[in-house]
């Protein structure tokens, strides 16, 4: 790793490209996402399945099908490559993310008056969700790797998602304080004023950065390249294929837990929307925490050790395999068992395995024949939101299906966790073959020097 960093030096004397400011800038924007998100699939899910009565598996479908749309994300990174401007995809899916999640909030009125009224305002509510996100989430993570020198990719990426996450937890504190004594008319107006801060953000933290300097120089421009072309470029890529089954299998386990965290927390331990809407935050917190050691462990032991990043994200992937399973074994507890402990703990393990991954994803996103940034982080994004969606439908259904078998919440949601800490230890096998050397392509071996594992 020494000599590839020295020949980096060579070809490059100085860092290029944004500085910490910038890419703090940047990272305001996955800040200002994230904090409208967390309202739709975590507030809004226990919502529907406490107070409106519904069943799980309608919003774990609904959660579901936005990032069943997010399978789109390859055709927005393609098009913020090719397009004169990913500025303007990042803010106009920021602003129908805020709408759309406004809408979202809107539909709580809607059941009550007429079920088939409320569900189809709500499909359509997520559909657009879902496109927000999409268009503007791939275009911000392209636009980063984009315009970050090689040297500084794995530190944005922790940077970015440390401020999405710091997003998510403010989010999580002023709602979960201002939404008690709750109503669905206080809900629509936070989540609105939640959608304008974070549009304005958005707005602050992107102004100006897409005529800053471009790092790259060597590859030929996406403009020239068809869309088939440069979706074969990645997959020829064994280093992006391998990475792509990861990223599904991982953010599958994860996402299993996603839509019944706070309905768990509601109904074995008696918490109350504002109180879950807390618990979340106790979550993130330690997500935040667990990105935190990554970072700085990479920062000082990074060098002599270039395997870390493989090594965080297999024993993170371990970590939350044991979190999940204590949680299961809080369902015979409830509600005396430390469940804000356990959850911080499962939020820590996610955080240190999600950043390293993110990391390694910075800097495979600039190993292609072209410039492709918006593809790769596409084709990553989409196995992500296919995860998530699916992961949301089965965690929902299984929990439905369990309490039908057993009627009781407790084996049920036993189950479930049982089955998300199965699913981590597969991931976490997986991720021991990450980083494995493989030939870089000549035309972008100044910039893929480093790459994890080697």
């Amino acid at each position: 790793m020494g000599r590839a960093i020295s020949n980096v030096a060579k070809h490059r004397p100085s860092i290029e490209g944004l500085g910490w400011l910038a890419i703090i800038r940047l990272g305001l924007v996955q800040a200002a996402l994230g904090a409208i998100v967390v309202l739709t699939t975590s507030t809004l899910n226990r919502v529907m399945i406490v107070e409106l009565g519904l069943a799980a598996v309608i919003p774990g479908l609904l959660v579901g099908l936005h990032y069943g749309i997010q399978i789109t994300r390859p055709v927005w990174g393609h098009k913020s490559d090719t397009g004169r401007s990913r500025t303007l995809w990042i803010i106009g899916g920021l602003a129908l993310l805020a709408s759309a999640g406004t809408g979202a909030a809107a539909t709580t009125l809607l059941f009550e008056q007429s079920f088939l009224a409320g569900i189809i305002a709500a499909v359509l509510a997520y559909i657009l969700i879902g496109i927000g996100i999409g268009a503007s989430g791939t275009s911000l993570l392209a636009l980063i790797a984009m315009k970050t020198a090689v040297e500084r990719r794995a530190a944005a990426a922790t940077i970015t998602w440390m401020l999405m996450i710091t997003g998510i937890i403010v989010t999580s504190i002023l709602v979960g304080s201002q939404l008690d004594p709750y109503s669905h008319e206080r809900l629509i107006a936070i989540t609105a004023a939640t959608g304008l801060v974070a549009f304005v953000v958005g707005l602050v933290g992107v102004f100006g950065m897409e005529s800053r300097p471009t790092v790259e120089r060597s590859r030929s421009r996406a403009a020239s390249t068809s869309f088939r072309d440069s979706l074969k470029d990645v997959l020829e890529d064994r280093e992006a294929r391998l990475f792509t089954v990861f990223i599904f299998l991982s953010m599958l386990a994860f996402a299993t837990q996603d839509l019944i965290l706070e309905p768990y927390a509601g109904l074995l331990f008696g918490m109350t929307p504002g109180e879950t809407t807390s618990l979340s935050g106790t979550q993130h917190a330690g997500v935040l925490l667990g990105m935190i050691m990554v970072g700085l462990s990479g920062a000082l032991f990074g060098k002599r050790h270039p395997d870390l990043p493989r090594h965080f994200i297999t024993s993170g992937c371990f970590g939350s395999a044991v979190a999940l399973a204590a949680l299961a074994l809080s369902a015979q507890a409830a509600p005396n068992w430390p469940l804000q402990i356990n959850i911080f703990l499962l939020g820590t393990a996610n955080g240190a395995f999600a950043v390293a991954a993110i990391g390694t994803m910075m800097i495979l996103a600039g190993r292609g024949r072209t410039s492709n940034y918006g593809m790769r982080m596409g084709i990553w994004g989409a196995a992500q939101a296919v995860a998530f969606g699916l992961g949301g439908v089965l965690g929902t259904v299984a929990l439905d299906l369990g309490r039908w078998l057993t009627a009781k919440d407790a084996h049920a949601f036993a189950a479930v966790f049982s089955i998300e800490a199965g699913l981590f230890l597969i991931s976490a096998l997986v991720a021991t073959r990450l980083g494995r050397p493989s030939k870089p392509y000549p035309e972008t071996m100044p910039d893929t020097a480093f790459i994890p594992g080697e």
